[in-house]
């Protein structure tokens, strides 16, 4: 081969250690790049071309891995709330109400206060009163969604405006906390927060643009170079997120690698269909999935477990400890799940399931299993994210129907809102299982990783953290079902290679081989080679996206 037809190296990363994915962990080496791809992994032609890179990267003992990819997270509602009343670094209720009233007087404009993060354990009974925000903004509505964003806190003049009082029922898929008079206390769960779409102020889509350019650049600091959106489209009072991206892509701003999961309307049934099929392939006709596509519908099977909304096969618990005669709330009946899987998988559409509580996770999985029943396996990767608890008769199913577990890692871990508004109210003999991590894994579920933020950090270092300790860095609490932890490789994995085949682009991401996108992290030490205790140190230096670094701790 003349030196005219040797392929030109972009950059070299010499002289660390190199997780491709394929090896049980990283070993000592290197990595040669050109035209946005990788040429080589091996150590001795990599250093036969550093003498031809145009850059040359000194490692310097450092671990370089495929960029992590979040398999659940919400950017442009992340970025929005960043942006307006966020209340996410509130530890208790006294600095949340001070946040509130430092918003409302630096935002005298704002026909409403609307913003979200607020914690439930900062609160008795995950709770809060509208009183407690009309003390402080009494002249204006106010909404504010919790962290997990199943629950939501207004004052009284929010719930007029929407005309929400005490006659007014709880929806079948939600409720009101009611005063004794049946006047709503000022918390709403779940379908209950829908009911004030209709007259809350909305993002423009120029916040919403300015939101997901700032969690894109939040998140690739952070060495995620890809993520499935949970919720494209138009929900809870929020402008549809589909133009978002679609100017970030036209206008060159959209760095990031993204699949867009549907939302799935749960009063809109099948006739919503086609037009999620429509906008895929519209898509598909603009942009390669490899750097943007619309294949996936998000459907919530269930709420969540600090409401008693999660879906559960036993029966919540009181305060007293007393069985109640509340299993959860399904959000549809389990034929009605089925008949829907089964139309989007006829579609070609792969199915992102919200499914937390146990009888949740058996309805989606009988859902999964009727559609091969019908439509056999397009091998369209379908997945279910949260898995608070699973039956252990469900764990075998997973593998058995190419289902993938969507691990939240940073949730497996004792808390204070885990263990008081959950662990003391769940069903008989569930604590014991909660997020079931080792066992899936055991059972040959595949895994992928995601955040959920902005419910949680979108950070996939603390993520492996929690996953591989089952407890939160500093944390003097007991592991969390410590039978249950992941090794490094498999949570490291999760994040990698597991969530690019979710999002279909294991084919060129995911794993380090020549060929492949050079889409990379660099850790600033080797996680693989440090005391478990330690994980959470461990930072990201640089993020490069095909080969071109679009982030660095240090600078250019």
């Amino acid at each position: 081969m003349s030196l005219a037809e040797l392929p030109a190296v972009d950059a070299v990363f010499e002289n660390g250690w190199i997780h491709t994915g394929h090896e049980a962990g990283p070993r000592a080496g290197g990595l040669a790049v050109g035209g946005g791809r990788i040429l080589s992994c091996d150590a001795e032609e990599v250093a036969r071309l550093a003498s031809r890179a145009a850059q040359r990267v000194d490692l310097d003992g450092r671990l370089l891995l495929p960029g992590f990819q979040d398999a659940h997270a919400h950017p442009v509602i992340a970025g929005i709330e960043l942006l307006g009343c966020d209340l996410s670094a509130c530890d208790d209720a006294e600095a949340a109400l001070a946040a509130i009233r430092a918003y409302a007087e630096a935002n005298p404009e704002r026909e409403w206060i609307i913003g979200a993060g607020w914690s439930m354990d900062a609160f008795p009974g995950g709770t809060p009163t509208r009183g407690l925000l009309d003390a402080i903004v009494p002249d204006r509505p106010v909404l504010l969604e919790n962290r997990d964003h199943h629950s939501a806190w207004a004052n009284t003049r929010a719930f007029t405006a929407a005309g929400i009082d005490a006659g007014t029922p709880d929806p079948p898929d939600g409720r009101f906390e009611r005063e004794a008079d049946g006047t709503p206390a000022g918390t709403m769960h779940d379908g209950a927060m829908f009911l004030f779409d209709a007259v809350r102020a909305k993002p423009s889509e120029e916040d919403a643009y300015a939101g997901l350019l700032e969690a894109q650049r939040r998140m690739l600091a952070l060495g995620v170079t890809a993520w499935q959106d949970a919720a494209i489209g138009s929900l809870m009072g929020r402008p549809d997120t589909l133009p978002v991206y679609l100017r970030a892509l036209a206008e060159g701003t959209l760095i990031a690698r993204v699949r867009g999961a549907q939302w799935w309307d749960r009063g809109a049934g099948l006739a919503q269909l086609a037009s999620l099929i429509e906008r895929r392939d519209a898509v598909a006709a603009l942009h390669p999935p490899e750097r943007f596509s619309l294949g996936t519908v998000k459907i919530m099977v269930d709420g969540v477990a600090e409401s008693r909304t999660a879906a559960m096969h036993g029966h919540y618990r009181d305060a007293a400890g007393a069985p109640t005669a509340s299993t959860g709330i399904a959000f549809f009946p389990s034929e009605q799940l089925a008949e829907f899987v089964a139309a989007i998988d006829a579609g070609g559409m792969q199915l992102h399931f919200h499914a937390l509580g146990d009888r949740a996770v058996t309805d989606a999985l009988d859902a999964l299993a009727h559609a091969r029943r019908a439509n056999g396996d397009h091998d369209l990767r379908h997945h279910l994210a949260h898995l608070e608890t699973v039956a252990e008769s469900d764990l075998a199913r997973f593998a058995a129907l190419g289902a993938t577990a969507n691990l939240q890692p940073l949730w497996a871990a004792h808390d204070p809102q885990l263990d008081e508004l959950v662990i003391p109210f769940l069903p008989d003999g569930v604590e014991a299982t909660l997020y079931p991590f080792a066992a899936l894994a055991a059972a040959g579920a595949p895994l992928a990783a995601g955040s959920d933020w902005p419910v949680s950090s979108p950070d996939p270092v603390q993520a492996i953290h929690v996953a591989v300790n089952r407890r939160r860095p500093g944390s003097a609490a007991a592991p969390l079902g410590e039978t249950q932890a992941l090794t490094v490789a498999q949570a490291v994995n999760a994040y990698t290679a597991g969530t690019a085949r979710v999002n279909h682009l294991d084919h060129v991401t995911g794993r380090l081989r020549p060929g492949a996108l050079a889409d990379l992290a660099i850790l600033d030490r080797n996680l693989f080679a440090i005391d478990a205790a330690e994980l959470h140190t461990a930072v990201v230096d640089e993020t490069w996206i095909e080969g071109r670094r679009v982030h660095s701790r240090h600078g250019a």
